[in-house]
């Protein structure tokens, strides 16, 4: 879930995710917010205050517009609005949705709930006293567990209480690949990494580039290969380093972490593996990067990136649009040293305002039932969070495999949010970001020096 962030700093896990640059609601729709000063409608934020008169109305803001940013006001008409007569659920999306909010709330006029697609953002809140805690509004933590698992309820918790509801998740952990080009060249799907660097030989023995990589995204440009490095972090790594890694007590010059960097050097600085070369990476930009893969003869072979790319395929959205399973599908990034993992991103609400209405809206939002029906809408990429949606609830046939494969990581233990989402945004969308252009563009030999200016910005 990555697309204003792609466009703006902070925001793009949820821009990708939505895969559209407008925004099919009315326009200032939350010019007044969710009513009252902010931390009035908070509760007086931290401690949940006193419960708020029902306004009759539930303003939603967030990051996902277009196609994706409709299908939430179709779920919350179906089975929100049309649930109660108490009051109306209105979504609004907006590309610039995490700096607008900010606005919105330093101006007193917060939503009643946002979708943050960083976690961290959400922390920011709690730690300035903006938003209601869960158990305020009187929420069983070891239920919200059980419904989406310890670790995603857990990124939102700050100082003993927790101020963010888990909200439509994307795999991120997939490598792309051109169905009939692989069985043209009798290719297997690689299940560890030695066998992807095989295969990638193979390819260039064969006279074929195995890959397409493409970071560019504007003001956010270099995310997509900070993607790479959580990636092959969370599996050669560990889950234990991962962590320690992402809340600054592991250091980019560890060599826990250095060694990431290095097999993602040898993808990308291998002769012939890299369509345009590795100068080229940061120069492409991400939305048009698989194209070549579907050019005929195919230009590349392979591309990494997570499940909302299929809606910038060629064709995507029109009667011309590839087919899933004959034209394209996913394996998931391979195991590293014995070590499997996945990776995701995802939106997380967050309360401004204690009212029942609100808290009746994330009940019947967040239940079985609902979250099952996003996967039956065409066009879009959720999974969602709740461990008891099932893949048979996506239309999608890829979609569905995303999910299946996210709820094992997560039933497993190794699955982890995207990590630059997740550290300090002067870090994860500020040097991180930087330093992987340097390092695409400059090549390999610059790497302690790229690992040492992103420590110094975490302060390490």
């Amino acid at each position: 879930m990555r697309i204003s962030r792609a466009i703006a700093l902070g925001a793009v896990s949820a821009m990708l995710l939505a895969g559209c640059t407008t925004n099919v609601y009315e326009e200032g729709a939350f010019a007044g917010g969710g009513g009252g000063d902010a931390a009035d409608a908070a509760g007086g934020g931290g401690g949940g205050g006193n419960e708020a008169d029902n306004t009759g109305q539930v303003l939603v803001s967030g990051a996902n517009t277009g196609v994706e940013g409709a299908a939430l006001q179709e779920i919350y008409d179906t089975y929100v609005n049309e649930a109660q007569d108490d009051f109306t659920v209105t979504y609004s999306g907006s590309d610039g949705f995490e700096q607008e909010v900010i606005l919105q709330i330093e101006g007193g006029t917060p939503p009643d709930v946002a979708s943050f697609p960083q976690p961290g953002a959400v922390i920011e809140q709690a730690e300035q006293g903006n938003l209601v805690a869960l158990e305020d509004l009187g929420y069983d933590i070891e239920e919200l567990n059980s419904r989406f698992g310890e670790y995603l309820v857990s990124l939102g918790e700050y100082d003993g209480k927790h101020y963010g509801i888990p909200d439509l998740v994307n795999f991120k952990s997939a490598v792309w690949y051109n169905v009939p080009a692989f069985e043209e060249g009798g290719y297997e799907t690689p299940e560890t990494w030695d066998e992807l660097i095989a295969l990638s030989d193979q390819m260039v023995a064969d006279g074929l580039t195995p890959w397409c990589l493409g970071t560019g995204s504007d003001a956010a440009t270099g995310w997509p290969g900070t993607d790479w490095i959580e990636d092959i972090t969370l599996r050669q790594a560990g889950v234990d380093d991962y962590d320690a890694w992402v809340n600054g007590e592991l250091p980019f010059s560890s060599d826990s972490i250095k060694r990431s960097w290095e097999l993602f050097g040898d993808i990308i600085f291998t002769d012939g593996y890299v369509l345009g070369g590795a100068n080229n990476i940061s120069g492409n930009d991400f939305r048009d990067a698989p194209d070549p893969m579907f050019q005929d003869p195919p230009q590349c072979m392979m591309h990494r990136q997570a499940t909302f790319i299929t809606n910038f395929f060629p064709g995507a959205g029109s009667d011309d649009e590839l087919t899933a399973g004959e034209d394209y599908d996913f394996f998931p990034f391979p195991d590293i040293d014995g070590n499997s993992g996945a990776l995701m991103a995802g939106q997380m609400l967050a309360i401004f305002r204690n009212a029942p209405e609100v808290k009746e809206y994330l009940d019947l939002y967040t239940a079985q039932e609902p979250q099952c029906a996003l996967g039956t809408i065409a066009g879009i990429s959720f999974i969602s969070p709740r461990l008891d949606v099932g893949e048979d609830c996506y239309d999608n046939i890829i979609i569905a495999q995303a999910a299946g494969t996210l709820n094992e990581a997560l039933n497993s233990g190794v699955a982890r949010f995207d990590g630059s989402d997740l550290m300090p945004p002067e870090v994860g969308s500020g040097e991180f970001w930087n330093s992987m252009n340097n390092y695409t563009d400059s090549g390999p030999d610059n790497l302690d020096d790229v690992l040492a200016s992103i420590d110094a910005a975490f302060g390490n």
